[in-house]
């Protein structure tokens, strides 16, 4: 095989700062340095979860690098493994893995046996994680998966400046040649450039919950787990050339991009010889004779012909259906609702009784809502009354199932003053000095720390310790810390939605989430229906109920 140097490498063993509180680098940050750097391809590879690929597969985009989409899965029973799909089936089945192990464990956590890794593994290419200390457990289960996988098994190396390297890669290289297992080049990336080994040392205490002073061995021993250049990579494994152009080798054999999960929304069942745009069609034209029955203005009828060829060209009727069922069943039940936003521009809503904007009443321009040139998709925002929303949420998990519709997620990032809170405890500092730095940070939380801010209470900001404190509280700014559930964006797909992306379960009974907020899903294309509570609603219906009791009148 040719030399490393001249066919070039691809990073495997990247570990994002969607790994909460383990890699030190953004997506885009670790995606646009391989591209400055040289690599050929670059995989974000988080632990049992695909939070942060979208993010990476738009900036690979901008800076024009190959992404491999992957997962380290960390079984409960067996050694980590790098899960890379070939093709949109089996990145289908790492989603369902991913599901699968999230749904079994409390919010957060993922719990995943090695019986799951195998069942879902036809297609994948796996690259086994020796641990720190190599003993013969490993060899033996490496030489079971390698029974139990007969091809697209790889086992990897890593070079670290421990001072054992070139013995341990060498071990390595043994045991994988005994296995039949090809050794493969990583890099165990945690961060993007060297000058991240200190935020990525505090987050460490911050999982460990433990002080900078007492974390000890639990720190990485030195600042080399970033991207490095083709060119270093050949140099550290000049003895092991094949192990780097295997990286070449699987980047290659992973081809599956996240723009083929565009517009798999939900078609639900027409009436016999309909297709959806036809019978939106008719729906439309039935809620126009309600809203005027002495006739469609002109206006409003060359208002809804051109709304129609719209929905039509861009393929949107599926989406409007499906709110206009959500809608149906909450009049139906008798729960006040309302659609609002941009969707008010658009009379095709306001004939299926989503909004309550007649168009003859004000100028809409509807390109604000869907537009063609803009190639966005929708987003229905509708209200319902706060205190029945949750008959309206259970509807749609009850028609769709949680394989095929759960709520957005809302990734809660770092902002100023839980920064300094959390990068103060990291350094040992007292409750009451950590209090006092946090009030004085202005602007609702979410500003750097300063050195005025410093000042105001007293502390010394020249000091070595407060000035590392505060670069890296503000370097931490806008990291995720976690994810949460947005509050009402659901997302309901055609095909099941624990194949699109996984599913995990909320800190709510009876809830589910999946694992992208509203950017990811809008960067693919992804419709989103927002389900909303109004209290406002729940007042309007108690009013209603109020004037009924006491005056025999209904209103609507």
């Amino acid at each position: 095989m040719a030399h490393a140097q001249a066919d070039g490498y691809a990073e495997l063993q990247v570990t994002s700062n969607f790994s909460f509180l383990r890699g030190a680098s953004h997506p885009e940050e670790l995606v646009e340095t391989a591209a400055s750097l040289g690599q050929r391809a670059i995989a974000i590879a988080d632990r049992n979860s695909l939070a942060g690929v979208v993010r990476a597969h738009v900036a690979a985009k901008e800076a024009k690098i190959r992404l491999v989409v992957g997962a380290r899965l960390d079984a409960t029973d067996g050694p980590s493994l790098l899960c890379f799909p070939t093709d949109r089936a089996t990145y289908g089945r790492l989603a369902r893995l991913i599901t699968l192990g999230r749904r079994r464990a409390p919010k957060g956590d993922c719990e995943i046996g090695m019986a799951d890794i195998l069942a879902h593994a036809e297609g994948q290419i796996l690259v086994a994680l020796p641990p720190d200390l190599l003993d013969d457990s490993f060899a033996a289960a490496l030489r079971e998966l390698r029974h139990n996988i007969k091809s697209g098994l790889y086992l990897a190396a890593n070079h670290l400046y421990r001072g054992d390297d070139n013995a341990r890669v060498a071990a390595l290289a043994a045991l994988a040649e005994s296995c039949a297992t090809p050794l493969v080049a990583t890099n165990d990336v945690h961060y993007h450039a060297p000058q991240r080994r200190p935020l990525q040392d505090a987050l460490t205490c911050i999982r460990e919950g433990c002080t900078i002073d007492e974390a000890g061995h639990r720190l990485h021993a030195n600042a080399e787990r970033h991207l490095k250049p083709p060119e270093e990579m050949a140099r550290l494994f000049n003895r092991w050339p094949d192990s780097l152009a295997r990286t070449l080798e699987i980047a290659e054999a992973c081809r599956f991009s996240l723009d083929e999960l565009r517009y798999e929304y939900p078609v639900d069942p027409c009436p016999a010889g309909a297709t959806p745009q036809s019978y939106l069609a008719s729906e439309t034209w039935a809620g126009a004779a309600l809203r005027y029955p002495d006739g469609v203005p002109a206006k409003v009828k060359a208002q809804l012909e051109h709304e129609l060829a719209l929905i039509g060209q861009l393929g949107y009727a599926p989406y409007f259906l499906t709110v206009h069922d959500i809608v149906r069943f909450a009049r139906g039940r008798g729960i006040l609702c309302q659609g609002r936003g941009s969707a008010a521009n658009s009379a095709v809503c306001y004939c299926l009784g989503i909004t309550a904007v007649d168009p003859t009443k004000a100028d809409l321009l509807f390109e604000r809502f869907v537009s063609a040139e803009r190639n966005e998709p929708p987003d229905i925002d509708v209200d319902f009354e706060h205190e029945r929303r949750e008959e309206v949420i259970q509807y749609i998990y009850g028609k769709y199932g949680r394989e095929r519709a759960g709520i957005a997620a809302t990734v809660i990032s770092y902002r100023g003053r839980s920064a300094i809170r959390e990068v103060g405890k990291a350094f040992g500092l007292s409750e009451d000095t950590i209090g006092a730095l946090s009030s004085s940070i202005w602007g609702g939380g979410g500003g750097d720390v300063s050195k005025d801010a410093i000042a105001r209470t007293g502390l010394d900001p020249r000091s070595r310790r407060m000035r590392q404190i505060a670069a890296l509280a503000n370097e931490i700014n806008g990291f995720p810390r976690h994810l949460s559930q947005h509050v009402g964006g659901f997302v309901i797909t055609r095909s099941r939605l624990d194949e699109v992306m996984p599913i995990g379960n909320g800190a709510m009974p009876d809830r589910t989430f999946v694992e992208w907020d509203k950017d990811d899903l809008d960067a693919l294309g992804i419709l989103k229906i927002d389900v909303l509570g109004l209290g406002m609603l729940s007042c309007i219906r108690k009013a209603f109920d109020l004037v009924k009791k006491n005056y025999g009148e209904k209103l609507t």
